[in-house]
């Protein structure tokens, strides 16, 4: 019981966070001349605002948030599903500690990490404030859910626990959550995190996104090849205008729009199949 209590609390702080704080701005430098070294500076911060942003988010709405929908799911199969193993090899009805540590520490961070970073990629295309946040985990549930997880009917799982129904509406409410936590953390993670340098008040700030990327260490080598792409293509001053530019914003609208609306017909069908079960 203990366990589900944490994860409670976990998800309500994730929640909080991204309904207080999902009306704020994204805090930006002031726009000056790209220069490689400042490119270099901006690529630090807005890594480690992915970082602290997504981890946060990944934990509580992710991580201890799915854990509840699994144990929610549990529940309301009924006694025929208790005991059962799932696709992951979780047993129905069973809560361990060692499977929730390990669903919320790694998928949770895997999820948020990869939704931080795509948030920042395409903040600019999103309408603002808490709409913004809502906005985006319903594309991420219409584009990628319905091809990975949560709502993957080839998923055998949605045979054994249920009804479908708890299950589609279950997830798309994590998915506006998580959503908002991203939203409302990056933007808060943006006001706190001033730009980079060595100042030693910096440099602590900072040290908190530089823990957890020594202890990810996979990363780093996945963010010195990007900041290195980066700094690359904005020595390109035509590329930096056009993303500077009041089209780019439009043709990244009309792209997410497009994104959404193609991948709508495979996750209506996908919602379907899941209810029926």
């Amino acid at each position: 019981m203990w366990i589900i209590i944490v994860c409670g609390v976990l998800l309500l702080v994730g929640l909080t966070a991204g309904v207080g704080w999902g009306n704020q701005p994204f805090v930006s430098p002031d726009p000056g001349p790209l220069t490689a070294r400042e490119v270099a500076r901006r690529f630090v911060r807005h890594a480690s605002i992915a970082i602290t942003a997504g981890i946060a988010a990944g934990i509580t709405v992710v991580g201890a948030g799915g854990r509840l929908m699994m144990r929610l799911l549990a529940v309301t199969a009924g006694n025929s599903a208790q005991g059962r193993v799932t696709e992951a090899e979780e047993v129905v009805g069973r809560i361990t500690l060692h499977g929730t540590r390990g669903f919320v520490l790694f998928i949770g961070i895997f999820f948020g990490l990869t939704g931080s970073l795509l948030f920042l990629v395409v903040r600019r295309f999103l309408p603002a404030g808490r709409l913004g946040g809502v906005v985006f985990g319903l594309s991420l549930l219409v584009v990628a859910g319905s091809v990975l997880d949560p709502l993957r009917k080839e998923n055998p799982d949605f045979d054994i626990v249920g009804p479908g129904w708890v299950a589609v509406v279950g997830f798309t409410a994590l998915a506006i959550g998580f959503g908002l936590a991203i939203k409302g953390l990056t933007a808060r993670a943006s006001a706190w995190l001033p730009q980079f340098s060595t100042r030693p008040a910096v440099l602590l700030r900072y040290a908190v996104p530089a823990v957890v990327t020594a202890v990810l260490f996979v990363l780093i080598p996945l963010l010195l090849a990007i900041g290195v792409i980066v700094v690359l293509v904005t020595r390109c001053h035509a590329i930096v205008r056009m993303v500077r530019s009041h089209r780019w914003v439009i043709g990244g609208q009309v792209l997410l729009i497009t994104l959404i609306l193609v991948s709508l017909p495979n996750t209506i069908s996908n919602i379907v199949d899941i209810v029926s079960r």
